[in-house]
């Protein structure tokens, strides 16, 4: 019998909005629960045991037959994203989307390897900085970064919100400087339990903090890496399922 997957969400197509991958055509696959509890989460709703009535238990072939629909069947990238994907077990999930050509991304901050990560085409991994108040295994790191293997592209994300996560980001850089690298200004917005509209995000803000940190990298001359918005939240705030 096939294992089940709690979900949060499922929807799209529409635009990866951040990391390696920004602007690619995505279908996106939200699972529920996290291993996690950063102060400034924007997807609260996909972590917290609170909100576990909201989440669905589906089936990988449940969960493949909604991609399948949402995309027409027409092979696209599908993001795996939570909460934290890596605590569920996707690897049927990514068999059945394979046999039928399509692209595999997961984004997880790095606390879970699992060997199914060498079957993904991209893995982001976003460890968390000083801001999140949570603490960095990079032993873990590492461990994902060696289940991925050869095979599947590896890239590093950092989200700074300060100066102190900017030194931090500068670590991550130079423990795994091989991996490519980018930085995000946070956004400090997020999805308030009693804003529904989801719009609720100080554009001006996060514009602001995007310069600054672009600021920085320039006068550090760090010129191997990229500075990437959030261009969803830009575009449609805290908005859900765009």
């Amino acid at each position: 019998m096939s294992e089940t997957i709690r979900i949060s969400e499922i929807f799209g197509p529409t635009i990866q909005g951040e990391g390696a991958l920004i602007g690619e055509p995505t279908v996106f696959v939200r699972t529920g629960g996290c291993d996690y509890r950063c102060s400034w989460c924007d997807t609260l709703y996909a972590v917290e045991s609170r909100y576990r009535y909201t989440w669905k238990t589906m089936t990988a072939k449940q969960v493949w037959d909604r991609v399948s629909e949402l995309s027409c069947g027409v092979p696209v990238t599908v993001s795996l994203s939570g909460g934290n994907p890596a605590t569920q077990p996707l690897q049927e999930l990514i068999d059945l989307g394979k046999a039928e050509n399509y692209r595999f991304a997961l984004e997880t901050q790095a606390s879970v390897a699992k060997p199914w990560f060498s079957n993904l085409d991209v893995l982001t991994l976003s460890p968390k900085p000083p801001s999140s108040g949570m603490n960095t295994d990079w032993c873990m790191v590492k461990k994902c970064i060696e289940a991925a293997g050869e095979n599947t592209s590896t890239v590093l994300k950092v989200v700074v919100f300060d100066d102190l996560d900017y030194a931090y980001a500068k670590e991550v850089y130079r423990r795994f400087s091989a991996i490519p690298f980018f930085l995000q200004p946070g956004n400090h917005t997020p999805e308030r339990d009693d804003d529904k509209s989801g719009n609720s995000v100080d554009i001006a803000g996060v514009t602001e903090r995007l310069e600054w940190l672009i600021n920085k990298v320039n006068a550090d001359q760090w010129f191997d890496i990229r500075v990437l918005p959030q261009l969803h939240v830009m575009i449609w705030g805290n908005l859900r399922g765009v």
